[in-house]
């Protein structure tokens, strides 16, 4: 790695006053990626696999013989910390930040209460947040990290081939869509607002962190070692 992984332990709150951190880095003449863990709380596997990617490129800064990075990029380990404090989907005003999303297609309705999308599309600090570094950052590639039915989602069809190497040998299905509709997900605010693909890996459920990293990581590493021209 050219240059060091800058930890950043406030770089935003949640609505309850927690602080919430992001690791970033920096690769001469490279594009930037976003990688988010724990949007939903109930989903610790999300939070696991973005734990391991972080020790990893800690790893990297400390050998001498590592592959350059052929990204630049930035790490959230856990958006929704509040909700994960509480073992729930929602933060800690009750809304799913993955409907929050000022998505031209953000809607009042929830199926459900662990959906509910917030009072207002971006009404929440953790979404204002991210919303904030896409507008000054424009990476061009987001992946975020749940844990539910396991396959690989892309928004977007530049994010195919990413989204194929994400997938890696595990087998799981790559999709276009994950079967139901999103309104004010992260993927609908990010493509249809500035047509940055975004990928939502959803691991199998109740897996250590070994094992999701195990399933993930090599395709991690392969996508952050290979040039996004070749990939967008």
């Amino acid at each position: 790695m050219s240059t060091s992984l800058l930890h950043h332990p406030s770089w935003a709150q949640t609505s309850r006053g927690t602080n919430l951190e992001m690791w970033s880095w920096q690769t001469p003449h490279t594009e930037q990626v976003l990688f988010i863990g724990g949007v939903h709380g109930d989903e610790p596997e999300g939070v696991q696999l973005a734990q391991h990617l972080l020790k990893w490129l800690q790893s990297r800064e400390h050998s001498a013989d590592a592959k350059s990075l052929a990204w630049s990029g930035a790490l959230i380990p856990c958006l929704n910390k509040d909700g994960w404090n509480s073992q729930q989907r929602v933060n800690g005003r009750g809304v799913d930040l993955n409907r929050n999303f000022p998505a031209k297609n953000w809607s009042s309705a929830a199926k459900a209460p662990r959906y509910f999308p917030g009072p207002a599309p971006g009404s929440e600090p953790e979404v204002q947040a991210v919303v904030g570094w896409i507008e000054k950052h424009r990476p061009r590639l987001i992946v975020h990290f749940h844990s539910w039915e396991p396959c690989v989602v892309y928004t977007g069809a530049p994010g195919l081939a990413a989204a194929r190497v994400l997938a890696g040998q595990t087998g799981f299905q790559v999709r276009e869509d994950i079967g139901y509709p999103t309104p004010g997900s992260l993927g609908e605010y990010a493509w249809s607002e500035f047509q940055i693909p975004v990928i939502c890996i959803e691991s199998p459920e109740k897996i250590s962190g070994p094992e999701v990293w195990r399933l993930f990581g090599q395709g991690l590493q392969d996508l952050l070692q290979t040039d996004w021209r070749l990939l967008l």
